[in-house]
């Protein structure tokens, strides 16, 4: 009774000619219907979080077609639209009787196509674990095996010559569609929108500014500036000048100022004129070095 009084409804709105629905919104129909679904699945899913591991994997298939019934009972089935088509001011119609002016679709078009989207996705899932019971050598698993990649193959050859058929003509994007005569069309009549480009431009170069700056850090090399403003010397074998923590493998430069082997030889490859750090000098080749550690003073500090 709720998808009668949604068609009626749907009737009295769209009793104008139907304008044709842009390609690229009735992909973008599809994006979000397979996104719902997924957002959908992911919090059913999560309710069983604390259950037992594995718990869903032997009726995930037939849980997932229930959810999408579901979906399909409270929008394709009640308004004629799915719920990406709902975002994007589209529905389907009958395009079986030819008509320019808007008719809804039929009941049965409704079931059928839910039994095409639902039931495709379901067998397309659950296929593999269908002859399980059967032994591996029986001819008829590799008949039947056979038989469904024929099938595979073939819808998969007609879905492509639809869909270049599609980008020619802007009508129905999906072998389903073409076959049960349902065509998107726009739900109201499209307005013209006064657009500020105001937002846009701001946008444009802040984004033009980041990858500037993107390109432009990785040339600058914050310890030289840092070197450079920091003074002349700083404190010489308690720390590398690189990494700020006790030296591993101390090697010092000309300077004096002690590096670690690690830190001094990756700077060293990512800029062949390494200077130091702390006093800025160059150091073209660092020297092992051994540390004399007073063990009370360690201890102390």
């Amino acid at each position: 009774m709720a998808g009668a009084g949604g068609d009626e409804a749907l009737a009295e709105e769209g009793s104008g000619a139907s304008a044709p629905v842009l390609r690229i919104s009735q992909l973008d129909a599809f994006e979000l219907d397979a996104a719902l679904e997924q957002l959908v699945w992911s919090q059913f899913s999560q309710c069983f979080q604390h259950f037992k591991p594995g718990l869903l994997t032997p009726v995930e298939p037939e849980l997932k077609a229930l959810l999408q019934l579901l979906l399909w009972r409270f929008t394709v089935y009640s308004h004629g639209a799915t719920a990406g088509q709902s975002l994007l001011n589209i529905r389907y119609r009958n395009a079986q009787l030819g008509a320019r002016r808007f008719r809804p679709m039929s009941r049965g078009q409704k079931l059928r196509l839910a039994l095409c989207t639902v039931g495709e996705g379901w067998l397309r899932e659950r296929a593999h674990s269908l002859f399980l019971g059967l032994p591996a050598e029986s001819r008829l698993l590799h008949k039947a095996r056979r038989a469904l990649a024929g099938l595979a193959g073939l819808a998969k050859l007609a879905g492509l010559v639809n869909f270049l058929l599609f980008l020619q003509r802007g009508a129905f994007p999906s072998l389903t569609e073409r076959l049960l005569g349902v065509r998107a069309e726009f739900r109201r009549p499209r307005a013209a929108r006064d657009v500020s480009f105001h937002h846009v431009n701001r946008e444009l170069l802040w984004h033009g500014f980041a990858e500037f700056l993107i390109f432009l850090l990785p040339l600058a090399k914050a310890w030289k500036l840092r070197a450079r403003a920091g003074g002349p010397d700083g404190p010489r074998g308690t720390e590398c000048g690189l990494c700020g923590e006790w030296p591993t493998m101390p090697h010092a430069a000309p300077c004096g100022h002690v590096f670690c082997y690690y830190c001094a030889k990756s700077h060293a490859i990512a800029d062949i004129y390494l200077t130091c750090p702390k006093c800025g000098v160059e150091a073209p080749s660092v020297e092992p070095l051994q540390l004399q550690v007073n063990l009370a003073e360690t201890l102390q500090g």
